[in-house]
């Protein structure tokens, strides 16, 4: 295990029935920095990203070979319960999907499932969840009115807010962004800034100027396999890769 890792993938394989979407890919991701995954689409980042929360268990026909520990376990160890692993790490998706709530129940809705909390703690969880996602001076006011009526990126980061009242150690994020406007956009690239000071974030983005922005580490992904993996500023300056080097010049993708 890496200095520091919080994730380590060994020699994974993943099968969609009889196609493979993903071939030995190993690599570890650190704690409290930000991961980007970039690469064309249908190269295995999604995959990748929803294999660490077990998302994919969902989809009928699907098998993993290989190892992921989670802090040193195997997260498909068969001792292990999917929804435990989905508690510690949490999942924002691509088009933001609040619940057909209220603000305050699309919050509370998944710490009142697990833990039983008077109306007090609530309150705090569903304010604390809210600041660290930058949306509290927002929607203070209308907690009960329907998640439905705020915009876009408002919804977004309810969905992180959401995501985060579970108390998680990793936030997965598969182009969070990609259905906003630029400055929906602007302002969840300064959250994730902010909010890897606690959490490791995993990100999955087509966008190159986002993840050399935002992103400490990035994973360049090519027909399921991993390319090559290193410190940004290097992947995006000097890949050691060509057919790195050729997608973010955009030469092929």
């Amino acid at each position: 295990m890496e200095i520091d890792s919080i994730i380590d993938i060994h020699n994974v394989n993943f099968f969609y029935g009889k196609t493979k979407a993903l071939t030995d890919i190993s690599m570890s991701f650190q704690k409290n920095k930000v991961t980007a995954l970039i690469g064309p689409s249908g190269c295995g980042k999604s995959t990748l990203l929803r294999l660490l929360n077990r998302m994919n268990d969902l989809i009928d026909g699907t098998r993993v070979e290989g190892k992921i520990l989670f802090e040193g376990s195997d997260i498909y160890s068969a001792d292990v319960d999917p929804v435990e692993i989905r508690k510690k790490i949490g999942m924002v998706f691509q088009k933001p999907n609040p619940f057909p709530k209220t603000i305050y129940n699309n919050i509370t809705y998944g710490p009142n499932l697990i833990w039983s909390k008077n109306n007090n703690e609530l309150e705090e969880l569903v304010e604390q969840s809210l600041k660290q996602a930058v949306l509290w001076e927002e929607v203070k006011d209308i907690l009960h009115k329907s998640a439905m009526t705020l915009s876009g990126g408002q919804q977004q980061r309810l969905c992180i807010a959401r995501a985060l009242a579970m108390k998680p150690d990793i936030l997965l994020m598969d182009e969070p962004t990609s259905a906003l406007d630029p400055i929906s956009t602007a302002k969840i690239e300064e959250l994730v800034e902010e909010l890897k000071k606690n959490y490791t974030i995993i990100i999955v983005t087509h966008n190159m100027q986002q993840a050399a922005r935002i992103s400490d580490e990035t994973a360049f992904f090519y027909l399921g396999k991993l390319i090559e993996y290193d410190k940004t500023e290097k992947i995006f300056t000097k890949p050691e890769v060509r057919q790195t080097e050729d997608y973010i010049t955009g030469r092929f993708g």
